[in-house]
């Protein structure tokens, strides 16, 4: 009798094998839907910008410089920071496109 009711006691609380991945999925959904997925949009937003960039777009780079491109190339970006003063940055460190007229309300 003892034996029977222990055998009860283990069938009833045995889980089916994908029961115990269900935690780990679940997991790895949130991190899906809440980290990787916004990243790979935002991605996906910057190589658009930086297909589209062209003269006389004004920018900001990574490390906060504001310009008016003057010239487009494969790999580099030149931007007039000021009157007669350009610059050549690569084209990835443009961050944001900003709109027309930004540099002379500054």
């Amino acid at each position: 009798m003892l034996i029977a009711s222990a055998y009860a006691a283990d069938a009833a609380q045995a889980t089916p094998d994908w029961m115990s991945f269900l935690p780990l999925i679940i997991i790895f959904a949130l991190f899906w839907f809440m980290l990787i997925r916004p990243q790979m949009k935002q991605a996906k937003e910057q190589r658009k910008l930086i297909e589209a960039l062209q003269k006389g777009d004004e920018v900001t780079t990574s490390s906060g410089i504001v310009g008016r491109i003057t010239k487009v190339g494969e790999g580099y970006v030149s931007l007039e920071i000021a009157p007669e003063t350009v610059i050549t940055v690569q084209k990835h460190t443009v961050q944001t496109l900003l709109p027309k007229g930004t540099i002379k309300s500054l």
